[in-house]
C-alpha cells in the first residue's frame, strides 16, 4: 500500500469537494476545476497526473479532445447537467483508438456533475453509479487514484428484505454445524455489525471486512472461527494496546468499544458453506438499511428456529413479536411527540437564542419503550431526533460549518437518551446494536454540511434491560421524572393463548381485580405505564394494541381501571391492518392509542375507513372514550340477564369446544365430500375472528340438522385412518 493520505483525510476531502460542486451542472465552465479538485481529495498534483483537453484521433478518424487523461489509469468525460450519460461512455471509448498500448486507462469516470458514473475496464463489471453527495461515504470504488489496492465489490439489491433472507441462511447454516444458544445470536449480532460497517465507512475504508473474509480466510471454512475471534478482539482493542506485529489486514480495523466485542465465543467448526454464505452477505450493500430491518432480520431467525410450527408460530406468539414497518411506527412516534417537536421548530427558526435552547432541550430528552423488541420504535425516533437536530444546527449555523466549528461540539444527541426494556437477551442485544448503526448513519447525514464525522470508539449505549417488563419495576430502569415520552409495542397475546406465567403476571398488575381473566396481554403494560407517569404527569404514552382492547367486555375493566387513575385519551388510530417488514408476515388489526395524565391541546381521532391498509383521515375530537369514538365517556358492563321477558339467556357465544375433531380444512372438506355424500351434506363453512381476519377457509361438520337419534359420520382426521363420531341431531358429540 503506498497512499500518502490515510482513509479519514480522504473521506473529509471528498465531503468538501461534494459540497463545493454542489451547485455546478456546465461542463464548458467548471470541468477543469472539477478535475483538479477531484486529484485534491486523493493528494494528487494535477500539473503532474492529468493531461487536461488532450488531443487524441477517435474511431472513425476524427479528432476529438480528452476532458482529463490520467495515462494508464483514468480517462474523465465531463458533461453538462441532463446530458446522456450512457452515450457520454459511448463518445469516451472512441478515444481509445488514439492512445497508445501503455496509456491504456483501466477506469473511466463520466460525469455531469451531480452523478458519476466509473466503468473498470479490467473487470467489466457493471459501471457504479453514485450521486456527488454520497461520493465521500463510496470513495473506496476510488482508491485507485490514491494507489490504494481496491477489492471489487458487488453491486447488489440495497438491504432489504433480502438481507433478512441471507441473515436467516446464515443463521441456518451455523446452526447446521451444531452451534447454537446465546453464543450463535452473540455471534450473528456481531456480524451484522461488521457487514453494516463494512459498507458504511465505519471501519474508516469500504470493503475492508469482504477483504478480509476473501483473502484471509480458506475457501473451506476450516479457520473461520480462529480469524473471526482474531478479528473481534481487535475491534474490542485500543490500537495502543495491540501487538506491535499485529498482521497488517488485522490492523486496518478500528478500535470499536462498546462491549460488544468484549466476552469470548465457544468455538464454531465453521464449513465451506457457512463461509460461502457469509460472503454473500459480505456483497450485499448494507449501507442503505432501514432501522426497520433490524426486527426483521430477527424475526427471520425466530421464523427459521420454530419451522415445525404453523404460520403463526408459537415463539413469535409468546413474544407478541409483531414486527413493525417505518410508517407504522410514524404513526405512533410522530402525534406522540414529532409534530409538536417539527411546529415548535417552525415557531422559533429566525430566533437563534430559541434554537439553540430548543438544540438543548433536545439533547435532553428520554425515550422509553418497556417492551422494546429488537428495538424498531427506539431507533427510528432516534433517527428522527438527528435529523431535527440537524435541522436545528443549519437554522442557527448555516448549511457551510466547514471552516467555522468543530462539528464534534454541535451533535447533543446520542443513543444513551434511548431506553427499553425486553425479555429476551438477543432482542436486547440486536436493539443496542442498531442504536449503534443508527447512529452512525446520522453521523453520515452531517456530510451536507461539508464535514465528515464519526463517533469511534463508541462511548455510549442504549439502556436496554433484559428482563419480564411487567415483574420489574420501570423506575429502577428510567426515573419516571427523567423520562419525556412512553411508547412502543407491546405483546398482545389474547386470553385464550396466554401461558400460566403470563396470567399470573396480568393478575399480579392487576392486584387481584376480579375478571382479569378475559384481557389480552397488552392490558397490563396499560396499567403499569399509568402507574409509572403518575409520579410525572407530562409524560405521554402511546401504544400499540389489539383492537379487542377497545371492544366488548375488555373495555370496561381496562379502562374503568385506568379512568380512575385519572387517564385520558389524547389521541388514536382506529382499526387499522398492522403489517410489518419481515418473514411470515404478522398481519393483525390494531388500534393505536395515546393516553396520559394531562388534557391535550388538541385530540385528534384517525380513521381508516372501509381500507383499513391505506391511509388514515385525521379529524379533531372533543373527547376519545374508551371504544374510540368522539363522544362522551360510557362504559357498557356486561350483563347475562336479558333486557325483555320471555326469551332464554345467552351462556356462550360461537365457540367451538369440541377439540377440533369437527372442524376441517379446505382439504379435508373436500376429501369428504369425495369419498362420503352422505357426510358431505352436514358441512357447513366456519368463520370466527381468525378466518375473517387472516382470510382462512375453514369448515365444520354442522349435525343441528341432521336425522333424529344418531348419525355415523365419516371423516379423515389429519393423518388418521377415517373414524366414526356419533352425535345427536343437536350437534352435541355423544359421550360414548
Amino acid at each position: 500500500m503506498t497512499a500518502n493520505l490515510n482513509i479519514n483525510t480522504i473521506r473529509q476531502r471528498a465531503t468538501e469537494f461534494a459540497k463545493e460542486f454542489a451547485k455546478s451542472n456546465y461542463e464548458m465552465g467548471e470541468a477543469q476545476n472539477f478535475i483538479r479538485e477531484l486529484c485534491n481529495v486523493f493528494g494528487l498534483d494535477y500539473r503532474r497526473s492529468v493531461r487536461f483537453e488532450e488531443r487524441v484521433k477517435k474511431r472513425g478518424g476524427k479528432k476529438g479532445r480528452i476532458d482529463g487523461f490520467f495515462p494508464g489509469k483514468l480517462l474523465v468525460e465531463m458533461k453538462s447537467a441532463g446530458e446522456d450519460m450512457d452515450k457520454a461512455y459511448i463518445q469516451a471509448t472512441k478515444y481509445f483508438d488514439g492512445l497508445k498500448n501503455e496509456e491504456m486507462p483501466d477506469y473511466v469516470l463520466v460525469c455531469d456533475f451531480a452523478n458519476l458514473h466509473l466503468y473498470n475496464l479490467v473487470t467489466k463489471d457493471p459501471p457504479f453509479k453514485v450521486k456527488l453527495a454520497d461520493f465521500p461515504q463510496h470513495i473506496e470504488h476510488f482508491l485507485f487514484m490514491a494507489e490504494y489496492e481496491v477489492v471489487a465489490i458487488q453491486e447488489e439489491q440495497k438491504a432489504n428484505e433480502l438481507a433478512a433472507e441471507k441473515m436467516a441462511s446464515l443463521h441456518d447454516a451455523m446452526k447446521a454445524t451444531g452451534y447454537e444458544g446465546k453464543d450463535l445470536e452473540t455471534y450473528l449480532v456481531r456480524l451484522l455489525f461488521c457487514l453494516f460497517a463494512d459498507d458504511t465507512a465505519l471501519f474508516d475504508r469500504n470493503g475492508v471486512f469482504l477483504n478480509f473474509l476473501i483473502n484471509h480466510t480458506k475457501v473451506d471454512g476450516s479457520d473461520l472461527h480462529g480469524a473471526l475471534t482474531g478479528l473481534f478482539d481487535t475491534l474490542n482493542r485500543p490500537t495502543d494496546k495491540r501487538p506491535k506485529n499485529i498482521p497488517e489486514h488485522l490492523d486496518w480495523f478500528p478500535y470499536v468499544n462498546g462491549a460488544l466485542f468484549q466476552d469470548s465465543l465457544t468455538q464454531c467448526y465453521f464449513d465451506e458453506a457457512v463461509r460461502k454464505t457469509l460472503v454473500e452477505c459480505a456483497h450485499l450493500d448494507w449501507s442503505q438499511i432501514s432501522p426497520a430491518i433490524f426486527g426483521s432480520l430477527f424475526q427471520a431467525i425466530m421464523h427459521f428456529d420454530d419451522e415445525e410450527s404453523t404460520a403463526k408460530t408459537k415463539k413469535r406468539r409468546e413474544f407478541g413479536a409483531h414486527y413493525t414497518s417505518e410508517t407504522n411506527i410514524l404513526k405512533v412516534i410522530k402525534p406522540l411527540f414529532l409534530d409538536g417537536l417539527r411546529e415548535e421548530l417552525k415557531t422559533i427558526r429566525r430566533n437563534n437564542a430559541k434554537l439553540i435552547a430548543f438544540h438543548q432541550r433536545l439533547s435532553t430528552l428520554n425515550f422509553f419503550d418497556p417492551a422494546c423488541g429488537c428495538g424498531n420504535f427506539l431507533v427510528i425516533a432516534y433517527r428522527e431526533l438527528r435529523l431535527l437536530e440537524l435541522e436545528v444546527i443549519e437554522a442557527i449555523w448555516g448549511k457551510n460549518l466547514t471552516g467555522q466549528i468543530d462539528v464534534d461540539t454541535l451533535i447533543l444527541c446520542n443513543v444513551n437518551q434511548f431506553h427499553g426494556i425486553e425479555i429476551d437477551p438477543s432482542a436486547a442485544q440486536i436493539a443496542k446494536v442498531a442504536l449503534w448503526l443508527t447512529d452512525h448513519q446520522m453521523n453520515l447525514e452531517v456530510q451536507r454540511f461539508g464535514n465528515y464525522y464519526k463517533r469511534l470508539p463508541l462511548d455510549k449505549q442504549g439502556n436496554i434491560v433484559c428482563g419480564n417488563a411487567l415483574q420489574l419495576d420501570w423506575a429502577k430502569v428510567l426515573p419516571p421524572t427523567q423520562c419525556s415520552y412512553l411508547m412502543g409495542n407491546p405483546p398482545f397475546v389474547g386470553y385464550s393463548y396466554q401461558s400460566k406465567e403470563q396470567k399470573a403476571d396480568l393478575e399480579r398488575v392487576f392486584k387481584g381485580l376480579k375478571g382479569v381473566g378475559v384481557l389480552d396481554y397488552v392490558c397490563a403494560w396499560y396499567v403499569k405505564a399509568a402507574e409509572y407517569i403518575q409520579a410525572n404527569p407530562k409524560v405521554p404514552v402511546a401504544f400499540v394494541s389489539t383492537n379487542s382492547i377497545c371492544q366488548g367486555e375488555q373495555v370496561t375493566l381496562l379502562w374503568g381501571y385506568l379512568l380512575a387513575r385519572g387517564i385520558c385519551i389524547q389521541f388514536a388510530h382506529r382499526t387499522f391492518r398492522w403489517s410489518n417488514e419481515g418473514r411470515g408476515v404478522a398481519a393483525v388489526h390494531c388500534v393505536i392509542v395515546g393516553f396520559g395524565l394531562q388534557e391535550p391541546k388538541q385530540r385528534m381521532i384517525y380513521n381508516y375507513g372501509d381500507n383499513i391498509a391505506g391511509e388514515p383521515t385525521g379529524t379533531a375530537a372533543s373527547n376519545i372514550n374508551p371504544y374510540l369514538v368522539d363522544a362522551p365517556t360510557v362504559l357498557i358492563d356486561k350483563r347475562r340477564k336479558p333486557m325483555c321477558q320471555g326469551v332464554p339467556e345467552m351462556v356462550k357465544g360461537s365457540s367451538p369446544t369440541d377439540g377440533g375433531h369437527l372442524l376441517l380444512s379446505q382439504q379435508e372438506a373436500n376429501i369428504i365430500r369425495q369419498k362420503d355424500p352422505l357426510a358431505s351434506q352436514y358441512i357447513r363453512q366456519f368463520l370466527g375472528a381468525d378466518e375473517f381476519i387472516n382470510n382462512l377457509s375453514r369448515y365444520c361438520l354442522w349435525l343441528k340438522d341432521s336425522t333424529a337419534g344418531r348419525c355415523q359420520v365419516r371423516c379423515r382426521i389429519f393423518s388418521f385412518d377415517f373414524v366414526s363420531i356419533p352425535a345427536f341431531s343437536d350437534g352435541r358429540i355423544c359421550p360414548d
